[in-house]
């Protein structure tokens, strides 16, 4: 049985109403004015029964309602009718959920998928929401529950958007040191940051490359008492080991050949205020029994000296490693781990707060024209649908590179769908169908990686890579390069 009803979506959202962080994957009520919208559901199931159930259920709350009996025919649906909401078994014969969940992103990315099955599996779950689902139910649920989920659903999406463009539903900092976002994610971290604050104990701070764990530290300092101090950075992974000592620990005229004057070292620098020790996992092992010492001790001895001088730094540092399994690979002493995990932060990775990538493409949107000089007015809603989609392995680090790179070589003041190319920003991009295509790609990929790494020094990459300098100008420009050239 077939039923069809329709509903009017009421606006002014209580805060406290609003999706909580599991639903904020996917957003996208379109208004005009203060006109509601009238909500459109497709229910996918195989099983009649199940399917009259939730149709009566839904069509009983006002939502227009259609159905499909497998996963192909909900493919037509989706190609037919632009659809609010899809709610999906993901076991059926023919197409899966899974495969309708992807399919019906591609034919429609502002479509919010929920995804439903008996078979209990925290795989599937992984899978159905970093495929974009917005939700996951466990048959057998009750009808109120789906009501409810897709109530909330559409009572979030309602609040993101305005006018075809992105609008600010939480206003975003443009400057200082606050996360962006309003995810349950990010308000937990925020709020673990105000508690740290209120100590001078040492944090430790785990996350992903690009997830923004340098601007933890710095809310931290920013809120602790000691803010009107230094807050000194330190990336442990970018010097090298003779010279991180001496920058670490300071070293006294004549320590070795180059040190024709004394210097005190940054942890001597940053007394009173916050030393911030980014990527501690790279730390080699002589330097971590040293850095234990002056946590220990709360004094540093110089490079070349006899007599320890007298700090009073709070460390914060951070890793995208597993710490615990490093010491359990003897590649980071134990004592020193717990030295410095007294708090414990995680920053979460964008993909497990996909609701904030709107605010966060406001915010940084505003900020590139403020550093580019330009005058870009937004995202079209296609374009952020696409970017709401994308795994982002690099994080917000990696969403702020697509979004500069779009505007700088985009034609309009609105970045439009047609800007963003699939695998912009990302490494893991689709390949090439030829062996040779692939292999260029691959090759221009890695020479970017190394560029980077050696940050943009051209000769240090070239000579790290076996080749000269020429071949690697040459491999840039996407010139062949058939034989290697070594370097000396």
């Amino acid at each position: 049985m077939r039923a069809t009803a329709v509903l009017r979506v009421e606006r002014d959202v209580p805060a406290s109403d609003r999706m909580s962080s599991q639903h904020q994957g996917c957003v996208s009520v379109e208004t005009e004015g203060d006109q509601a919208m009238t909500a459109s559901i497709l229910v996918v199931d195989d099983e009649p029964a199940i399917q009259d159930i939730l149709t009566w259920s839904l069509a009983a709350e006002g939502y227009r309602v259609a159905t499909a009996g497998s996963g192909e025919e909900a493919l037509t649906r989706v190609e037919e009718q632009d659809f609010d909401v899809i709610v999906t078994d993901i076991v059926m014969p023919g197409l899966n959920g899974l495969e309708v969940l992807e399919r019906s992103r591609v034919l429609n990315p502002r479509v919010s998928v929920i995804v439903m099955t008996a078979y209990a599996a925290l795989e599937t779950a992984i899978t159905a929401l970093r495929g974009g689902a917005c939700d996951y139910l466990e048959k057998p649920f009750s009808v109120d529950v789906l009501k409810e989920r897709v109530q909330r659903l559409l009572q979030y999406r309602e609040t993101i958007w305005k006018d075809g463009l992105v609008r600010r539903a939480v206003q975003a900092p443009s400057a200082g040191h606050t996360l962006v976002g309003e995810s349950d994610a990010i308000r937990s971290v925020r709020e673990q940051i105000g508690l740290a604050a209120r100590t001078s104990s040492n944090v430790l701070i785990t996350g992903e490359s690009g997830v923004g764990k340098d601007l933890v530290a710095r809310a931290i300092h920013a809120a602790s008492s000691r803010h009107d101090s230094s807050f000194i950075p330190v990336n442990c992974g970018a010097i090298p080991e003779t010279l991180l000592e001496s920058q670490l620990f300071g070293h006294v005229r004549g320590a070795f050949t180059t040190a024709v004057q004394a210097n005190p070292g940054l942890f001597v620098t940053a007394s009173h205020g916050t030393l911030f020790l980014d990527e501690i996992g790279e730390l080699p092992l002589p330097l971590q029994v040293k850095l234990l010492r002056v946590i220990e001790d709360k004094g540093v001895l110089p490079v070349g000296g006899t007599r320890p001088v007298p700090v009073d730094a709070r460390i914060i540092a951070s890793t995208n490693r597993d710490l615990g399994r490093e010491v359990e690979a003897r590649r980071f002493r134990e004592d020193l781990f717990y030295r410095l995990n007294v708090v414990h932060l995680t920053v979460p990775p964008l993909r497990e707060r996909r609701g904030d990538i709107p605010i966060l493409v406001d915010h940084l949107v505003d900020r590139l024209n403020a550093r580019l000089g330009m005058r870009c007015l937004g995202v079209e809603r296609d374009a952020l649908w696409s970017l709401i989609g994308r795994p982002w392995r690099g994080n917000v680090r990696e969403l702020e590179n697509v979004l500069e790179r779009t505007m700088v070589l985009g034609s309009g003041d609105l970045i439009s769908l047609r800007d963003l190319s699939p695998d912009q920003g990302s490494p893991h991009g689709a390949l090439p169908q030829d062996l040779r295509g692939a292999v260029r790609q691959f090759e221009r990929q890695h020479l970017m990686d190394v560029l980077a790494a050696t940050q943009s020094d051209k000769r240090k990459a070239a000579r790290l890579l076996g080749i000269s300098l020429a071949s690697f100008y040459r491999k840039l420009r996407g010139e062949t390069v058939d034989t290697p050239e070594r370097t000396n």
